[in-house]
C-alpha cells in the first residue's frame, strides 16, 4: 500500500512539473512596451510564448517581462485544457491563436518561444498544419523532441498508461505521435529554428531529447557555461537561457551572458 501511495505522489508531481506556462484568450491581449535596446526594433515579429502541461499565465511572466523590456510585442498562449489532452489539437487551436495575434498587429509572421509540451504543440503545426507560413523563428526551451523516460516512468510505476493524460502518453518515448512527428525533415520550410537545453533538466530524460535535427541550432547551456545549474522550470526564468532567447530572436551568434540574472 505504501508503495502505491508513492507511486501515485511521484506521478502527480510528474504531471505538475511538465507545467510550462502560457495563456489563450479569445482575443489576445498585446503586452507592447516602446523598443528600449538594440535587440529589438519596432518592427520585430510579434513574440508569443506558447507553455506546456498544466501552466498558467503567470508563470510566463517572466520572460514576457523580459520581450516588452526589449521591445517585443509579446503573447503569452495557454495550452487548451491546460495542455492535458490531445497535442494536435492543441495545435489546431494554436493555429487559429497565431491568426488572431496575426489579424490584431497587422503582422505577416510571429516568432515562438516554446517551453516544454508548448514546443510540440507549436512543432506540430509548423510541420503538419502549414505553420511554416507564418512562423519566422522557433524557439524551444526543454521541450522532450523525442520524448522523455520521465512519461514512461508513470507506466512502469504501475499507474497505467500516465495516468490517462493523453500528452503525456504522447510525450512517452517511442510513441506513435512521435513517430509521426520526427518521421522526415525535423525542421521544414525557411523557419530558423533553435533549441535550449539544460544538464540539469529533470522532465527530459535523456537531456540530448531535447535537440532536433536537420539544421537547428541546438545549444545546451553547460557547454558554454559549463557552472550554470538551470532546472526544467527554470529555463523560463533563467538569464543565462534568456539571453541564448534574445540572440536567437535576432539571427544572432549563440553568445550565452554566463553571468546574466
Amino acid at each position: 500500500m505504501l508503495l502505491r501511495k508513492t507511486a501515485l505522489v511521484l506521478a502527480l508531481a510528474t504531471a505538475a512539473l511538465l507545467a510550462s506556462t502560457a495563456t489563450a484568450t479569445a482575443a489576445p491581449a498585446s503586452t507592447t512596451a516602446a523598443p528600449t535596446t538594440p535587440f529589438a526594433a519596432a518592427a520585430a515579429n510579434p513574440v508569443i510564448v506558447v507553455g506546456g502541461l498544466s501552466g498558467v499565465a503567470v508563470a510566463y511572466e517572466p520572460i514576457a517581462a523580459r520581450l516588452r523590456a526589449d521591445g517585443y510585442r509579446t503573447f503569452i498562449y495557454q495550452l487548451p485544457g491546460l495542455g492535458f489532452g490531445d497535442i494536435p489539437t492543441s495545435a489546431r487551436a494554436f493555429a487559429g491563436y497565431v491568426d488572431q495575434v496575426r489579424a490584431n498587429t497587422g503582422a505577416a509572421s510571429v516568432d515562438v518561444v516554446a517551453h516544454s509540451e508548448g514546443g510540440l504543440v507549436s512543432r506540430y503545426y509548423l510541420k503538419r498544419l502549414g505553420g511554416t507560413a507564418t512562423v519566422g523563428r522557433y524557439v524551444s526551451l526543454g521541450t522532450p523532441q523525442y520524448g522523455t523516460y520521465v512519461a514512461n516512468i508513470v507506466a512502469f510505476l504501475g499507474l497505467g498508461s500516465c495516468a490517462g493524460v493523453v500528452a503525456c502518453q504522447q510525450m512517452t518515448i517511442g510513441s506513435t505521435f512521435l513517430a509521426d512527428l520526427n518521421a522526415g525533415d525535423d525542421t521544414p520550410g525557411a523557419v530558423r529554428y533553435t533549441t535550449i537545453r539544460t544538464l540539469q533538466d529533470e522532465l527530459v530524460r535523456p537531456t540530448g531529447n531535447a535537440a532536433v535535427n536537420d539544421g537547428a541550432t541546438n545549444v545546451l547551456i553547460q557547454s558554454y557555461c559549463p557552472l550554470r545549474v538551470v532546472g526544467h522550470l527554470g529555463l523560463v526564468l533563467d538569464g543565462t537561457a534568456y539571453t541564448i532567447v534574445r540572440g536567437a530572436l535576432v539571427d544572432g551568434p549563440v553568445r550565452p551572458n554566463c553571468l546574466a540574472l
